[in-house]
């Protein structure tokens, strides 16, 4: 087990990858400005820590 840096897990990784504080509605709520997903800012979150730690995994076991 790797250790994830939490900074910027909230922030989108959907098709539209835009950071911007605008795509912050609310504490709860994401909405991204420039192609309009949204979603639990928390369930965000958590979608981009498991595609991160996934891409981590796949890339132990490619090496």
């Amino acid at each position: 087990m790797r250790p994830l840096r939490a900074p910027r897990t909230g922030e989108p990784r959907h098709p539209g990858r835009v950071r911007a504080r605008e795509n912050r509605v609310t504490q709860a709520e994401f909405a991204c400005t420039a192609c309009g997903h949204t979603a639990h800012a928390d369930i965000n979150a958590a979608t981009n820590i498991l595609r991160a730690g996934l891409a981590l995994r796949r890339a132990a076991e490619a090496a």
